[in-house]
């Protein structure tokens, strides 16, 4: 006669086997579904202006799965670069798509960043637009900020020599090619945000590209359409609704939904990431969904803090 303590124990041993058959079965298949993406988009900051709860405008492209690129650095994404636990020895390419606060505001807390990773000699290629009245150069920016006189200009040796080549980009009416390495490119073409020369860029990699929009009116659209063309993801910068729903002046310096979809329709790219979101738009999701659905049938997503995009 089998004993109570008998079945409990056989029963207990097939349990356990088939425990660990799921596992054998099921970790090397966990393992193989997380390949290592050529090309990576993390962003930072989804947000703009406003404090809406969201981090100002900064994403990191992760080639082969290693942060190298940084995109604009924005209040809050200092913060959300320590919460994605980022390995930020070899982030040394910083493209800024203009100079405004919302965009660069938070600059020199990765360079001091990147400066305690390395502990070595650093040195950064910058690129950004060029003056106008009311704006200085990249140029003219990095020095007041880490120049001998600059406001952080400490930081110059910090944790090791840190240093700058910035090229300024100006009268960039076609599209550029500012870099080009181990089958890196980064090409640009001047965008336009009212009176702030602007810049957008695209990042190629092992045949998987990204467009980013920067603020834009429509002065610039031509100029995105030519760039943005068979992109895999563009990202572009949402703040505001269609007219008249948002305030009149903000037509001068961004896009609205229904053109969003018209410029991703012609340019023919196969996603589309809306970022830089004011309240309104977090407000209005279906409604920006269903505006630029008139033209644009592929899929539509709305960034956040931390959200990670392989291509």
């Amino acid at each position: 006669m089998v004993s109570l303590y008998d079945r409990l124990s056989y029963f207990a041993g097939v349990l356990l086997m088939a425990v660990l058959c799921v596992c054998l079965e099921t970790c090397p298949a966990r393992a193989a579904q997380a390949p290592v993406a050529p090309l990576e988009l993390l962003v930072l900051g989804s947000g703009g202006p406003g404090a809406g709860g969201r981090a100002g405008a900064g994403y990191v492209l992760l080639l082969d799965g290693t942060p190298r690129i940084l995109l604009d650095a924005g209040p809050g994404t200092f913060v959300r670069l320590g919460e994605a636990r980022l390995d930020v020895r070899n982030l040394n390419i910083v493209l800024l798509t203009h100079l405004h606060a919302d965009h660069v505001g938070e600059l020199p807390g990765f360079v001091k960043a990147r400066a305690v990773a390395a502990r070595s000699d650093i040195n950064f290629d910058v690129f950004g637009p060029g003056t106008a009245p009311s704006f200085p150069s990249t140029r003219q920016f990095i020095d007041l900020m880490f120049g001998q006189h600059g406001a952080f200009g400490y930081l110059q040796d910090f944790a090791g020599t840190v240093t700058f080549s910035t090229t300024d980009l100006d009268n960039i009416s076609s599209v550029k090619t500012l870099y080009s390495q181990d089958g890196l490119e980064i090409h640009a073409i001047a965008g336009h945000h009212r009176d702030a020369p602007a810049v957008i860029y695209r990042v190629d990699y092992k045949g998987k590209n990204i467009t980013f929009s920067g603020d834009i009116d429509e002065h610039g659209h031509a100029a995105l359409r030519q760039i943005a063309k068979g992109s895999n993801l563009l990202v572009f910068n949402a703040p505001i609704l269609d007219p008249p729903n948002s305030p009149a002046a903000l037509y001068a310096l961004h896009t609205a939904p229904v053109d969003i979809g018209r410029i991703s329709a012609t340019a023919a790219v196969s996603s589309l990431l809306l970022s830089h979101l004011s309240r309104d738009i977090d407000e209005s999701r279906d409604a920006v969904t269903r505006s630029i659905g008139r033209s644009y049938q592929g899929p539509v997503q709305f960034a956040k803090d931390g959200l990670r995009i392989r291509l």
